[in-house]
């Protein structure tokens, strides 16, 4: 094995991957949290049209720009952000989107008589939804979470741009320091190995997602 292999690897491993799993379950966790609540605000005719354009707008948008605004368009509004900071916040963004949009099918695709019956056990709008419908909603709602796990965890990578030092970033480090420290940059190599390491971690949730999918749904 060549020397630099060890190195390398060892920097990537003990680096860069920390980086991309800690912002990989910061995004998730906070996407999930804000996009069932928003979600389920889709549902209620009061707030509709801004959680819909809410909904819209991060969605619609390329994930890069959304980080881009977060990182260098925020400051000139007194709103500064480290980069792993506006990193997680673009990833949330999106993925709350996502959720959001998640959640509303799932909690429309329990009939109409749950929410009935709850409303006849003297149930709040609130406690109907949070007790009797997200429950059998989130049943529903599972697949498409574990997807998302997958695709943060991919589009992680889009914090290179910015200079968080997760997997990808930590790889083409290592080719930097190997193009000035010697003649070449063993890019194919090093950065086949970072991919190799993104499928090894996604492919078993976009399995388990399918898999879920077929029992739940």
């Amino acid at each position: 094995m060549p020397d630099w292999v060890g190195p390398v690897a060892r920097y990537v491993l003990e680096t860069g991957l920390p980086e991309t799993l800690r912002l990989a379950v910061t995004a998730v966790a906070a996407s999930t949290l804000v996009g069932i609540a928003l979600g389920t605000l889709l549902t209620l005719r009061l707030v509709r049209v801004p959680v819909r354009l809410y909904v819209e707008v991060w969605r619609g948008l390329p994930i890069l720009v959304t980080v881009f605004l977060v990182y260098f368009a925020l400051p000139s509004l007194g709103l500064r952000f480290g980069a792993f900071t506006a990193a997680a916040i673009g990833l949330t963004l999106w993925g709350s989107a996502q959720v959001a949009e998640e959640t509303r099918g799932a909690v429309q695709s329990i009939p109409r008589e749950q929410h009935d019956a709850a409303s006849a056990l003297g149930f709040s709008w609130v406690g109907r939804h949070r007790r009797v419908i997200l429950p059998q909603a989130f049943r529903r709602l599972l697949p498409p979470l574990v997807s998302l796990q997958a695709n943060v965890i991919q589009n992680t990578t889009i914090a290179a741009v910015i200079g968080v030092a997760e997997t990808l970033e930590a790889g083409n480090r290592q080719t930097e320091r190997l193009l000035f420290s010697s003649s070449s940059s063993h890019s194919l190599e090093i950065f086949g190995g970072v991919m190799a390491l993104f499928f090894v971690i996604s492919f078993p949730l976009t399995r388990l997602a399918a898999h879920l999918e077929r029992r739940l749904v």
